[in-house]
């Protein structure tokens, strides 16, 4: 970390403001390329998507270090112009503390999805590399992006990009998930651009850090069509976080699809909660004289209903993927409140408690697909109907056990039969996803929750007036916990405890690392939790001190060059917004 740390020191100043541009070139260029070699050649598309995604890795990680260092960034922004045009005119790409979080996060999750699909499924339809390329460029270009334009842009090329990974692998459930998840995501995409257009209308600008400076002197005439805008523009988002009740596609969608596009959707519902964030914290803050704080109460009271139906939801499904799929709507209900509460020591517990979660669902994916794959060994799974696998009566598995059960001379049931290595590696690694989900001392999703319930309690003793709601958000994160925690020992004890019969699972290394790596991260988020919640201390305080935002976007200059250097000098400083 050290090493890293001095290249990071010596190669900023030079390399900064490019590289802030590599997440969105590196995976485009890899997907060209990688369309070039056709539908055959898997090794070489491999090997290409796999240095492709690893260098997207380390170049998130090199951003992440870049921002954090207070020498090497003192107001902790990098402002990179890619048209070399005048904010707010041209494209504008801002890296922060928040932005090279997600950054990283979504690398991390990409690479693992990748290695967990070259064991098998990246051959079991066409594109795969080439979409999964493409998914990363619009997730890294959503997080980057300064302006609401190419924030669709970016938005529309995710999107397109999980269409097809939704239904790579064909079959009947995929493309009946497949053909919800298309319509709701469209008119998703058309809202997009309602509230789009008439916030453009009102304020005759789509950059960020523009608009945050100019709705504190909108009309009070305008004010009202300038909060529609906002809201439509919300609710797009809301859908893609998964607020309740937008989130009916959510399930059926990621159950349905392929174990490693269901891993890396679970950073879909993020870029949802992070534009929410954004814009949020950015244009409602409290210099935004009556527009401020527009919109919380919704996050708030929205959030808390999602995480109470997405404990619920894990209570119903007695599927691991199932279960998976609203762990994600668990999730991003407690971000979606804690964010609504608009306190910034929550928030910082929310930023901490949002890669946690976000590698354990995606762990517990890749989970599911090995659990579900050793259950079709099964003689009772394979006599029971598919539309019924998930109303199995425990009573069936008693007698089971009984009727197969390993007596001894006294007819008594012998205990203490050995493991099979790869039922203990799948046991194992389904224990610490249960800890992890419903956030169970010792590891991190537990700190951020302690981190975040501490912040209400300090918010309740101020005297604030959220002190019911804060009790309220306190009981929902102990009673969905505990919640999850049924629902997945259940599940656990289903899959490794009741059968009796079934052959052992064979497992890939290349399918069992990227769950073992994804669990390890989270144990490393434990063990380093002091320095990432200093970390993410530090974004609240940026996203809630918004001034700085706007400061460094608007103060950024084009280079001078031959074609534009006339006009540059000719321009005004009263010209600049």
């Amino acid at each position: 970390m050290a090493l890293l740390t001095q290249w990071a020191l010596l190669a900023n100043a030079a390399l900064m403001p490019h590289l802030t541009m590599a997440p969105v070139l590196l995976p485009l260029i890899a997907a060209c390329l990688l369309l070039m070699l056709g539908d055959r050649r898997h090794k070489r598309k491999a090997v290409l998507a796999l240095l492709a995604t690893l260098g997207n890795l380390a170049v998130a990680v090199f951003l992440m270090l870049s921002v954090a260092m207070e020498k090497a960034q003192p107001i902790g922004f990098g402002v990179y112009l890619p048209s070399n045009w005048d904010v707010p005119f041209g494209i504008v790409l801002v890296l922060d503390h928040l932005s090279a979080l997600m950054l990283v996060v979504a690398a991390v999750v990409a690479l693992m999805a990748l290695l967990f699909s070259l064991a098998r499924w990246h051959k079991a339809g066409a594109h795969f590399h080439v979409l999964l390329q493409l998914q990363i460029m619009g997730l890294n270009g959503a997080f980057l992006t300064g302006d609401l334009f190419n924030l669709f842009v970016f938005f529309e090329v995710m999107l397109a990009a999980s269409y097809g990974l939704l239904l790579h692998g064909s079959g009947p459930a995929r493309v009946r998930a497949g053909l919800h998840y298309l319509a709701m995501n469209l008119l998703a995409s058309s809202l997009f651009l309602v509230g789009a257009a008439l916030i453009y209308g009102v304020t005759g600008t789509l950059n960020m850090a523009d608009l945050a400076a100019r709705i504190p002197a909108v009309a009070a005439s305008d004010r009202a069509l300038l909060h529609a805008g906002c809201a439509i523009l919300a609710v797009a988002f809301l859908a893609k976080a998964a607020l309740w009740p937008l989130n009916f596609w959510l399930a059926p969608a990621y159950t349905a699809a392929s174990a490693p596009a269901a891993a890396l959707f679970a950073l879909l519902t993020k870029v949802g909660v992070y534009v929410l964030l954004r814009l949020s914290t950015l244009l409602f803050s409290p210099a935004a004289g009556v527009s401020a704080g527009f919109g919380n109460s919704w996050l708030l009271w929205g959030g808390m209903a999602t995480l109470a139906f997405g404990a619920i939801g894990m209570l119903s499904a007695q599927r691991p993927a199932r279960l998976a799929a609203y762990a994600v709507i668990v999730s991003s209900g407690t971000l979606l409140a804690a964010l609504g509460f608009g306190l910034p020591a929550l928030t910082a517990g929310a930023l901490y408690y949002l890669p946690g979660s976000t590698f354990a669902v995606a762990a517990f994916f890749l989970l599911a697909e090995l659990m579900d794959r050793s259950r079709q060994a099964d003689p009772t799974a394979q006599r029971a109907p598919e539309d019924e696998e998930d109303h199995l009566p425990f009573a069936l598995a008693e007698q089971e056990i009984m009727r197969h059960a390993n007596l001894d001379d006294e007819e008594e049931v012998l205990v203490g039969r050995a493991i099979p290595a790869s039922t203990a590696l799948l046991g194992l690694a389904f224990v610490c996803c249960t800890l992890l989900l419903a956030g169970l001392p010792p590891l991190a999703t537990f700190v951020a929750k302690f981190a975040m319930l501490s912040a209400l309690l300090d918010g309740n003793d101020a005297g604030g007036t959220i002190a019911a709601p804060a009790w309220l958000f306190f009981g929902l994160l102990m009673g969905a916990g505990l919640l999850a925690l049924i629902a997945l020992s259940r599940t656990g004890m289903r899959f490794f405890w009741a059968p009796v019969d079934r052959s052992p699972p064979q497992l890939r290394l290349l399918e069992y690392m990227p769950i073992a790596v994804l669990v390890a991260l989270c144990v490393g988020l434990t063990l380093h939790a002091e320095g990432l919640l200093s970390y993410a201390r530090a974004t609240a305080q940026l996203l809630y001190a918004p001034q700085g935002y706007i400061d460094a976007v608007l103060s950024t200059r084009p280079v001078a060059t031959p074609t534009n250097a006339e006009r540059l000098r000719d321009a005004l400083p009263e010209a600049k917004p």
